[in-house]
């Protein structure tokens, strides 16, 4: 499959390609699809880090269509990570549930940077849904001990059937997703405090991600460095 004008940029800014292998899958629920992946030296090659993710290279119809997508469990030491997949219509849930064991696919790291603020926050703040939970659940994980509060935006039940790593002293909040996307707005921004020692990561759809980081800046009065913002999806 020929690249685009987008890889072409990316190579200008430091991308580097790999080349994925599946080497198991697995339907959740019938709504996502989880893949297994060897690595291709991806990990040995890119630094690891909370939320890190990659591009994936699909073939839409003869045309070149890139999309990202978080990884799940990467471990250097075996070169695997796992990869979920929304199943809906579309190039990329196509290829997702019609991979085999052995088939490939390329990806590209470039622009995925997370570091944990220094000194180490009082609380965490998470916002997010099931495409970011894959990003939520490796925070809770490089930050096991930091008490956490969580919102989850939900579409449908099958969604709630994702791992969640969670711990006792995360307290986790499954908000259904109403109105396009106010009804998590409304019930966040309700709740959320005003708090010098924490961070707050917000990742859900594009403009409740605005709505709930302009609630933050402006009503919170929260600073740049204690926010973490960015849009996961947009609605159609």
């Amino acid at each position: 499959m020929k690249r685009n004008w987008e890889n072409l940029v990316l190579k200008a800014m430091g991308g580097r390609d790999f080349r994925l292998t599946v080497l198991d899958t697995e339907s959740i629920n019938g709504h996502y699809q989880r893949l297994l992946l060897d690595d291709g030296g991806l990990l040995a090659a890119c630094r690891t880090h909370p939320t890190m993710w990659i591009r994936l290279w699909f073939d839409n119809d003869g045309r070149v269509h890139q999309r990202a997508y978080t990884l799940v469990d990467p471990d250097p030491v075996t070169r695997r990570f796992t990869l979920e997949f929304a199943v809906h219509d579309g190039c990329a849930a196509r290829w997702a549930t019609t991979a085999r064991i052995g088939d490939t696919i390329d990806a590209t790291v470039q622009g995925s940077a997370f570091t944990l603020p220094d000194p180490t926050p009082g609380h965490l703040y998470l916002v997010g849904d099931a495409a970011s939970l894959p990003a939520i659940n490796s925070l809770l994980d490089a930050s096991a001990d930091i008490p956490a509060t969580v919102w989850l935006e939900y579409a449908h039940e099958g969604e709630k059937a994702l791992t969640m790593r969670a711990h006792a002293h995360h307290d986790v909040t499954w908000v259904q997703r109403r109105d396009d996307g106010r009804h998590l707005v409304d019930t966040v921004c309700a709740a959320l405090p005003a708090d010098t020692t924490a961070h707050y990561w917000v990742a859900s759809e594009a403009a409740s991600t605005r709505s709930i980081t302009r609630h933050l800046r402006r009503s919170i009065g929260v600073g740049k460095h204690q926010l973490t913002s960015l849009a996961y999806w947009q609605a159609s």
